[in-house]
């Protein structure tokens, strides 16, 4: 089994806030994250998808193709948007790291052929935060 791994960059706003609990409450939690003008940042995006090489190839999956299928699944939809607001499939969702992975997960799960399974998420959304989702619920 070969691993490979293309990484992205957005950048996106978001506010992790919520509804049912107070103004105070979210403060208390979410700290500047809760701020209601929102707040941004730089993410960096990498996927892992995992198979065996194509004979004729030698490749588990094109990165080419990889790249492109992110960008037009992701990262168009993402980069200098609001994930709270702007994003589709972020809809009634909360926009905390794990929920956009996850979200992230499930757009490009659909999209990949069957020869080749996403193996990882991994999404830094600051250069000391960083999840990652396997799959699975």
């Amino acid at each position: 089994m070969i691993y490979l791994t293309r990484v992205e960059h957005f950048n996106a706003a978001h506010k992790l806030f919520n509804p049912h609990w107070s103004k105070e409450q979210n403060l208390e939690v979410f700290g500047k994250c809760a701020n209601d003008n929102w707040h941004g940042h730089n993410y960096d995006l990498h996927v892992t998808v995992k198979g065996n090489p194509d004979p004729e190839t030698g490749f588990v999956f094109n990165a080419k193709t990889l790249g492109v299928l992110i960008k037009d699944l992701i990262i168009e939809k993402m980069d200098h948007k609001n994930l709270n607001l702007d994003v589709d499939f972020m809809a009634g969702k909360f926009t905390s790291a794990e929920n956009v992975a996850i979200a992230i997960w499930e757009q490009l799960e659909k999209a990949l052929p069957e020869t080749v399974q996403l193996h990882c998420i991994k999404l830094h959304e600051t250069a000391k935060i960083y999840v990652e989702y396997f799959g699975g619920k």
